[in-house]
């Protein structure tokens, strides 16, 4: 079992920048992906988007693109979001999970929930 812990939420203008971090506990795992999901109240969680840890290929909602950015570090475990021109209606609880990758590039379905972390974009 994974653990994934969420960090660098906060409350931001709009127009402005965030970086949120995602640190997993050790494991073995070789082919997998690590993603951010957003709550809104009142809204289902939704895709934000991934990085599959082999090679690093990213993957965005196309809300988020050309906005945010998601990246890894090896040597720390932990994926990052950097969140440029932010908009009120990114405000929202992020959530990072993780997720086995299997042949084709298949995403499994995400576990092992961080607790979340607030974004608030104040217009």
């Amino acid at each position: 079992q994974v653990q994934l812990v969420e960090s660098g939420g906060g409350l931001v203008s709009a127009g402005g920048s965030l970086g949120l971090s995602c640190a997993a506990s050790e494991h073995t795992f070789s082919s997998y992906a690590i993603g951010w999901f957003r709550q809104a109240p009142g809204k289902e969680r939704e895709f934000v988007a991934a990085i599959k840890w082999s090679d690093g290929s990213p993957y965005y909602a196309d809300s988020v693109k050309g906005r945010f950015t998601i990246s890894r570090d090896n040597a720390k475990n932990t994926v990052y979001l950097q969140m440029n021109s932010l908009k009120p209606e990114d405000t929202a609880v992020y959530y990072c999970a993780f997720a086995f990758v299997g042949v084709g590039d298949h995403f499994g379905d995400f576990g092992s929930w961080g607790q979340g972390t607030q974004v608030t974009v104040s217009s």
